[in-house]
């Protein structure tokens, strides 16, 4: 049996390597975000900043992983066995959970993952010990420690509102005074303000980095023999006056004499004080576990009691972590940090939502988003009428952001946000949490990092009326994955737990070759996608200012809705014709992609138009009606897509062969028209559109035919109304498709050869009756068949 608990002592170190590395790939985002948005210094020096903090953290590391000994449960009240038993649960749970929300990009708190999971599991094992002694339920607050959980429960959502509120302030405070021409501004106004933020942010590393640390609990004669932790604990005004000072004075001599920029400095130490904190602090997270296990196990070794017999009162009392151990996972820590891809998809979600610019948003709104929004605009509305003119006038200077012109050759990126920004985000941060600390209050580091950003980014007014509900649906997203997190671990480690109890060994070994499984596939499904998001098609944003730039700039992407669509409409009449439901779903999936792309581009004209010259007002014509006629090709294949998705979805009756051999015909023709013209576009040989021009009328005229032939069969032999239905449908969508796509030669054949008159938007004349007939039928779509 000593050797069953062995194996489970090496499964568990195994675990801590992984959740380490699950760990720090989700947790990267507290102290990279302000340091990347801001591109303040470059990615290589945040690394190495960033590393030097966790092996420092970890080195100092108290290792007092008094969370995961005592923090939820009450040791004295479980058996040896018991405790392997939830030890267990919970790291097959943290690994699963936290690598689940790292594949999403999503940060999530591995502090509340580990405390909720060891209450759960924890929680299990205790009612399976009450039912297996006739107990009642009241029973299992002698095994929980309620008080303790419920304090850290309650610290960490109140941290997320005062994070976001203290973010915010601050951030109002910081820009009014300093407004965006913040370097312009005079010497002694960056040195206060270096001062301050340099004091909060060195106050933290000494109350979140050092205190914690073995070093911190010896004598000292410099500091009357007391020791370090009881000093900064009792003389905080005087720390704090004396610091103040002193990197004012500090601030003022590095910005005059050697000309350095502070709020570089501040970003540089901040990040390297988050860094620390977080491997000093959070590395409890992932390896306290395991190694409250392995120090339980070396107990129950040395006792020769049976393990359903030996209480595990030991681990009430603290015995201090090997510092190879500590070391060892500082290493690993900073190995992740340099490679997990799923770290760098962490971060881009934090900075996304926190942009000043316009970027792609990943949220979609919602009914909360709106109506905080909503809100919002009319809190705003209201403080316009108490405020004088004259302050508001005064504010908006404050606010107002400078413009950037960038020639058209230069594809710089823009910071996310300004180094004013970052610096406040890390300076806010760092003192909520050194408070927390002081006063022994618990909360989330990421919860805290995260709030004090999005709380910073809506006063420095980042989230405009063109943003603002994808922004805060983004946010609201992120809160409710936090407390999907506290629900999701509590429940999954309780039956983790139950699990193990029941099946002992065998439930352990079969749990943790689904959680390989599991962890193989997230690991091959992220990589997969990441490369086909570099390898897949995609649209291009126009950059040229003239005719015939736009001309072959924009060919590319004729040349990818062309074959993309195409691709779609065949594997809509193949779906059809095999009553294949997973190829319609995957369709439908691949045309709203291609749409939204379309939609993108669209949403781009603006900024296209706004840096054209005078003399290329042309060029915004020709890109906007080529625009216009991509955009009714995707409206056409999406509408397609539906309603044969909708069709086989309902079970509808298969249509005949005859209708699916008619539609292969005209998918053929499609096919070679298709395929001519990305030929074409693909080469840039725009003489060829002429000649493929031409074909239009042979497959309008088999679609007409196609049309003609199902009139008759529904007046003699059609007795189904759905059939009939769909297949109208198809084939009067098929001639908008077709109408769309020539409009779109013409209006190139147009653009690229004077001599020939650039289209309008037309249909053929005895087209207009069945495009109404049409249209009615669209609207009809939208409700289930």
């Amino acid at each position: 049996m000593d050797n069953i608990y062995l194996l489970m002592i090496v499964a568990l170190a195994i675990l801590a390597v992984a959740d380490l590395v699950v760990g720090v790939s989700n947790d990267a985002v507290n102290f990279l975000n302000s340091a990347i948005g801001s591109k303040a210094i470059s990615f290589r020096t945040i690394m190495i900043v960033a590393s030097l903090g966790i092996a420092f953290g970890a080195i100092f590391s108290s290792g007092m992983m008094e969370v995961a000994r005592k923090g939820i449960f009450n040791p004295s009240e479980f058996m040896f066995d018991e405790i392997m038993y939830i030890f267990m649960a919970v790291m097959i749970t943290d690994i699963l959970l936290l690598d689940f929300f790292n594949t999403l990009g999503m940060p999530t708190s591995t502090t509340v993952s580990i405390v909720f999971e060891l209450l759960g599991a924890a929680v299990a094992m205790a009612l399976i010990k009450i039912g297996a002694d006739d107990g009642n339920f009241s029973d299992l607050l002698t095994y929980i420690n309620t008080s303790k959980a419920a304090t850290i429960i309650f610290g960490i959502l109140l941290s997320v509102v005062v994070a976001f509120s203290v973010g915010a302030f601050v951030q109002w405070v910081s820009r009014l005074l300093l407004s965006y021409n913040f370097e312009k501004k005079a010497k002694w106004v960056g040195a206060l303000f270096g001062g301050i933020a340099l004091t909060g942010i060195v106050y933290f590393i000494l109350m979140k980095g050092i205190k914690g640390a073995d070093i911190a609990k010896q004598n000292l004669d410099i500091i009357g023999g007391s020791t370090i932790k009881y000093f900064l604990e009792t003389q905080v005004l005087s720390i704090i006056a004396v610091s103040l000072v002193f990197w004012s004075i500090l601030s003022y001599v590095l910005i005059s004499f050697l000309k350095t920029n502070i709020y570089k400095l501040i970003i540089i130490i901040g990040t390297f004080s988050l860094a620390l904190a977080f491997a000093g602090n959070d590395l409890v997270n992932f390896i306290g576990v395991p190694i409250a296990a392995w120090q339980s196990y070396e107990a129950w070794v040395v006792s020769g009691v049976p393990a359903h017999e030996f209480s595990m009162e030991v681990l009430a009392s603290k015995v201090p972590t090997p510092t190879l151990l500590l070391f060892l996972a500082g290493v690993i820590m900073i190995l992740t940090l340099w490679f997990s891809s799923k770290a760098k998809a962490v971060v881009k979600t934090s900075i996304d939502l926190s942009s000043q610019g316009d970027t792609k948003e990943r949220f979609q709104p919602n009914w909360l988003s709106r109506g905080f929004v909503r809100f919002a605009m009319g809190s705003s509305k209201m403080t316009s009428y108490i405020l004088p003119q004259s302050w508001q006038n005064r504010i908006e200077k404050q606010f107002e952001k400078p413009v950037i012109s960038l020639s058209r050759d230069k594809t710089i990126e823009l910071p996310a946000f300004d180094m004013v920004r970052a610096a406040v985000n890390l300076m806010v941060a760092g003192v909520l949490i050194s408070i927390a600390t002081s006063y022994k209050l618990p909360l989330s580091t990421t919860y805290v990092t995260f709030m004090v950003a999005m709380g910073s980014s809506l006063a420095d007014r980042a989230w405009g009326s063109e943003s603002a509900v994808y922004r805060v649906a983004g946010v609201l997203n992120v809160i409710g994955g936090w407390f999907f997190t506290a629900i999701s671990a509590f429940t999954v480690a309780a039956v983790m737990a139950y699990l193990i109890n029941l099946g002992g060994p065998t439930a352990i070994a079969i749990l943790l070759f689904i959680a390989v499984l599991l962890l193989g596939r997230n690991y091959v499904s992220h990589k997969k996608k990441s490369k086909e998001i570099k390898a897949e098609d995609h649209l291009e944003k126009a950059e040229s200012s003239s005719v015939q730039g736009v001309i072959h700039e924009s060919a590319k992407n004729i040349a990818n809705v062309v074959k993309r669509g195409n691709r779609i409409y065949t594997n809509a009449i193949k779906g059809l014709a095999m009553q294949d439901l997973p190829l319609l779903k995957k369709n439908k999936k691949q045309i709203v992609k291609l749409s939204d792309e379309v939609d993108e581009l669209r949403d781009n004209i603006f900024y296209f138009i706004k840096n054209l010259d005078e003399s290329s007002i042309g060029a915004s014509n020709f890109y906007i009606n080529i625009l216009g006629y991509l955009q009714d090709m995707t409206q056409s294949l999406e509408y397609i897509s539906k309603v044969s998705h909708k069709h086989v979805n309902n079970n509808h009756k298969k249509l005949k062969f005859n209708q699916i051999k008619e539609l292969k015909q005209v998918d053929d023709k499609l096919e070679v028209l298709f395929n001519d013209t990305k030929a074409a576009f693909d080469s840039q040989s725009f003489e060829q559109i002429g000649a493929i021009i031409n074909e239009k009328k042979e497959v309008y005229d088999l679609v007409k035919e196609k049309i003609q032939k199902q009139v008759e069969r529904t007046r003699t032999e059609e007795g189904s109304p759905k059939n009939t239905t769909l297949y109208f449908s198809l084939l009067l969508e098929t001639k908008d498709l077709l109408n769309a796509t020539m409009n779109l030669l013409e209006e190139y054949h147009g653009a690229h050869d004077s001599s020939v008159k650039p289209a309008t938007l037309t249909v053929v004349k005895d087209d207009v009756n069945t495009n109404e007939n049409e249209e009615n039928s669209k609207d009809g779509s939208d409700t289930e068949e």
